[in-house]
C-alpha cells in the first residue's frame, strides 16, 4: 500500500468529471487500499479517486470512529434522497476550512462493491451527507461550489497564500 498525494483547491484537476470503471480487478483493488490508507491517514472519513488525480469514478467512506465500517463504492448513482440537513463539511482538498453545506439527509445509492457486484443501499445522516460529498468530487464539484462566491474566493487566496510561505520555507 502507497499514501497517494491528495490534489488540493484550486488545482484544475480537481474539476475534471471522472470516467465510469469499466473492469474491477486487482489494479482497481490495489488503488482502492492506498485510497484508504491516504484518507485514513489523513485523516478524513471520504476520498473521491478525482482527489487523488485518478479519473475514475470510484470513491471510499469510512464515518465511524474506529475505522470499522469502511466502504467502497466503484459507479455510484444516487437512485433516491429525500429529507434535508445542514452540516458542517470540510474536505481533504480544501485543508483546514469548514463551512454549512444543505444535502439530503438519506439517500439510496446503487454501485458496485470492491469486487464488481452491483449492490444498493441506504444511507443516512453524516455517511449519506459524505457520500454525496464525494459524488460531488466524482462530478468535478467541490463542497465550496456551495459557498457564496465571495467565500470561495477567501478560501482560494488563503490556501494559494499558504502554499507559497510553505514554498518559501522550503527553500
Amino acid at each position: 500500500m502507497a499514501k497517494l498525494k491528495i490534489l488540493e483547491f484550486p488545482d484544475p484537476r480537481l474539476r475534471k468529471k471522472a470516467i465510469p470503471v469499466e473492469t474491477v480487478d486487482d489494479d482497481l483493488r490495489a488503488l482502492i487500499a492506498d485510497m484508504f490508507e491516504t484518507m485514513y491517514d489523513a485523516p478524513g472519513i471520504g476520498l473521491a479517486a478525482t482527489q487523488v488525480d485518478v479519473h475514475l469514478r470510484l470513491l471510499v467512506t469510512d464515518v465511524s470512529s474506529d475505522k470499522s465500517e469502511p466502504y467502497v463504492l466503484i459507479n455510484p448513482e444516487i437512485v433516491e434522497m429525500d429529507g434535508v440537513t445542514v452540516t458542517e463539511e470540510g474536505c481533504l482538498s480544501v485543508p483546514g476550512y469548514y463551512d454549512s453545506v444543505e444535502r439530503a439527509d438519506h439517500i439510496r445509492v446503487r454501485f458496485l462493491d470492491r469486487d464488481g457486484k452491483e449492490t444498493e443501499m441506504e444511507a443516512e445522516g453524516l455517511l449519506a451527507v459524505c457520500i454525496q460529498h464525494e459524488i460531488d468530487h466524482l462530478d468535478g464539484k467541490l463542497f465550496v461550489d456551495y459557498l457564496s462566491e465571495a467565500k470561495r474566493q477567501r478560501v482560494r487566496k488563503k490556501l494559494e497564500k499558504e502554499r507559497r510561505h510553505a514554498a518559501a520555507s522550503a527553500m
